[in-house]
C-alpha cells in the first residue's frame, strides 16, 4: 500500500476495542472511508480521539487500499484550528446538525473535489463569520442538493408559483400529492436560491418561516435519499431558533 497526503472531514467515531476506534472520514482524495485508528484512546497514542470532533477539518498522511473495508492513517492533524465552532451556542448547534446530515447522506467511497471544497470551505465560514447566520443551514442543505444529484429547477414566478418536493421542480399548479409547498413556502426557497453564505443575512425571516422551512427541507431530502432515517439533532436546532 502506498502512502497518501489528503485533507479530511470528520463525521463520525465508534469504538473498536478498549483502545482503539474507527472514524468515518470525507476525505479529499478519496471520498468517504472508514479508518481504523489503534490506540486512539490511549495516553501515548500519535494520534488522540480527542483530535476527532464534530466537522474537524484534517490533514493526514494515509495507507489507502482500494476496495478495502478499512484503511489505515499514519499520521493526522488538526489542519484548520476553529476559533469558534464549538464553542458558539448556535454554531455548535448548527456544526452538529451539519454533521449528523452529512454523515447521514454521504456514500460515496471516490475522490469528488468539488463537494470536499464546499464543504471545507463552508465550515471555514460557519466558524469565522461574525455576520448573523440564521439562515446558514437553510443554504446548506439547499446547496448541498446540488451535489446530490436533486438540486431544485426553476425558481418562483407567477407561472410557476408551486414547488413540487417529488420532481423538485416549480411548477403552474398545486399538485395533488401533498409533497408540494404553498405560495409562500416555493417564494422562500426560491429566494433562498439566489442567496450566498455571505450575504445570507440579508434576507430576514421569522422563526416561524425558518423552522417551517427547515422541516420542508428535510421532507425534500427524505424524498430523494433512500432510507434517510430522522435527523435527530433537528429538535435542538428548532429550539435554538425558535
Amino acid at each position: 500500500m502506498l502512502l497518501h497526503n489528503t485533507k479530511g472531514i470528520f463525521l463520525h467515531k465508534l469504538d473498536y476495542s478498549e483502545t482503539s476506534i474507527i472514524a468515518k472520514i470525507y476525505t479529499e482524495k478519496f471520498g468517504l472511508q472508514s479508518y481504523l485508528i489503534k490506540g486512539a484512546k490511549g495516553k501515548k497514542s500519535k494520534i488522540k480521539a480527542n483530535l476527532l470532533q464534530h466537522l474537524s477539518l484534517l490533514d493526514m498522511v494515509v495507507y489507502h487500499k482500494e476496495n478495502a473495508s478499512l484503511q489505515t492513517i499514519k499520521e493526522l492533524r488538526v489542519d484548520y484550528h476553529f476559533n469558534e465552532l464549538h464553542y458558539n451556542i448556535v454554531k455548535s448547534s448548527i456544526t452538529i446538525f451539519i454533521n449528523e446530515v452529512l454523515y447521514r447522506v454521504i456514500k460515496e467511497e471516490e475522490k469528488n473535489l468539488r463537494l470536499f471544497e464546499f464543504l471545507f470551505n463552508a465550515i471555514q465560514f460557519l466558524d469565522i463569520t461574525e455576520e448573523n447566520i440564521n439562515n446558514f443551514h437553510l443554504l446548506f442543505l439547499l446547496k448541498l442538493t446540488q451535489f446530490l444529484g436533486f438540486y431544485p429547477h426553476g425558481y418562483y414566478s407567477s407561472q410557476t408559483p408551486y414547488f413540487n418536493m417529488m420532481e423538485g421542480k416549480f411548477k403552474k399548479d398545486m399538485s395533488l400529492h401533498s409533497y408540494t409547498l404553498n405560495k409562500a413556502e416555493s417564494e422562500v426557497l426560491s429566494m433562498l436560491k439566489n442567496i450566498s453564505f455571505e450575504n445570507s443575512d440579508l434576507i430576514k425571516f421569522n422563526s416561524s418561516v425558518r423552522n417551517t422551512m427547515l422541516d420542508n427541507l428535510l421532507v425534500f431530502y427524505k424524498l430523494h435519499v433512500p432510507d434517510l432515517p430522522k435527523i435527530k439533532s433537528l429538535d435542538v436546532l428548532h429550539m435554538v431558533f425558535q
